[in-house]
């Protein structure tokens, strides 16, 4: 249930206006910036368990003071700006910009009730500003790793803006590779990779967010969510790949999301940088770091998308013009 009805007034600064969000944790408003006219803001609200001991809410306080500060110091086109941080009861809360528009689950729910699919073209323009926003993140210092990339927390402003909406499951991590949670919570299990499922004892890292990425991709261009991590682990048969749903989906598009969604993360690309090559250039990485890929067949050219097949009924048009002048 919301803590705070609609017209509180947080912090003598924040008008809440309604609940935008719910999550185990806590929930997510909207409110008006006081102090700035016109300015809408999200805030965020981290609840934390009753039960705790006096001094492990300090810790708990004192973490999420210290890693929301990290939060704080970021700054890029594709991530909410973070602009206040403060703690009331027992209550954290996170302010950033609000961000307007749909989320991408809402556009493939609208593509599957038109019975289409997404365009190729326009969810790779997406996966390009994504993957510059977790390339931001990982080259923090420490990193920074989101951990809950899926459709739901990508919005679409009105101007075209892909937003990754949702820190709340953000881990900084330390130089030892040990992972601390900024906001305490879990992963969505659809797009959740196996070493994600131990919680706050999983060795997560960037690859940890490529898996999502791929699963995230496979969602938007088949209109079908992918298997968990965890029922791929225990019956393999349940993954069918994304040209199974869609077959208008290049073999390049297709072979990058598998790789990403290699269920061990040393079998999957070493950074975003590696997979946005493999999935927006030319470039396909060896067998030794990636999954085999099958030579094509006759059946790949023609269930190829529509441009490549008259590619190919012009080249053997010519060829048979070329025949018959040699006769």
């Amino acid at each position: 249930m919301p803590s705070l009805a609609p017209e509180t007034l947080l912090r003598d600064r924040y008008l809440i206006r309604r609940v935008i969000g719910q999550g185990g944790m806590g929930n997510v408003y909207l409110a008006e910036d006081t102090r700035l006219a016109g300015r809408l803001c999200a805030v965020k609200e981290v609840a934390h368990d009753p039960a705790l001991p006096p001094h492990l809410l300090e810790e708990a306080r004192a973490q999420f003071l210290q890693e929301a500060t990290v939060l704080a110091r970021l700054d890029h086109p594709n991530l909410p700006k973070v602009s206040d941080f403060f703690s009331e009861g027992r209550r954290d809360y996170l302010v950033m910009d609000f961000v307007p528009g749909k989320d991408l689950r809402a556009l493939i729910e609208e593509a599957r009730y038109a019975g289409r699919f997404l365009p190729e073209k326009q969810v790779l323009a997406w996966a390009g500003q994504l993957a510059d926003a977790l390339a931001y993140l990982h080259s923090q210092n420490p990193p920074i790793v989101h951990r809950d990339i899926k459709p739901g927390n990508l919005k679409l402003t009105p101007g075209g803006v892909i937003k990754l909406v949702d820190f709340g499951l953000v881990k900084v991590l330390e130089s030892d590779e040990v992972t601390v949670t900024v906001v305490q919570g879990r992963g969505t299990a659809l797009y959740t990779p196996l070493e994600q499922y131990g919680g706050d004892t999983g060795r997560t890292d960037a690859r940890s967010d490529i898996y999502a990425f791929g699963a995230t991709l496979y969602h938007l261009l088949t209109n079908q969510p992918p298997p968990s991590a965890r029922d791929r682990f225990l019956n393999p048969a349940v993954f069918r790949p994304p040209r199974a749903f869609n077959p208008e989906i290049s073999p390049r598009t297709e072979r990058a999301i598998l790789w990403a969604m290699r269920l061990h993360p040393d079998e999957r690309p070493e950074s975003v940088e590696a997979f946005r090559e493999a999935l927006l250039g030319g470039w396909m990485p060896n067998y030794v770091t990636a999954p085999p890929v099958p030579a094509a067949t006759w059946a790949d050219l023609f269930a190829a998308p529509t441009e490549r097949v008259l590619t190919w009924a012009a080249l053997l048009l010519a060829l048979a013009g070329l025949v018959l002048t040699l006769r």
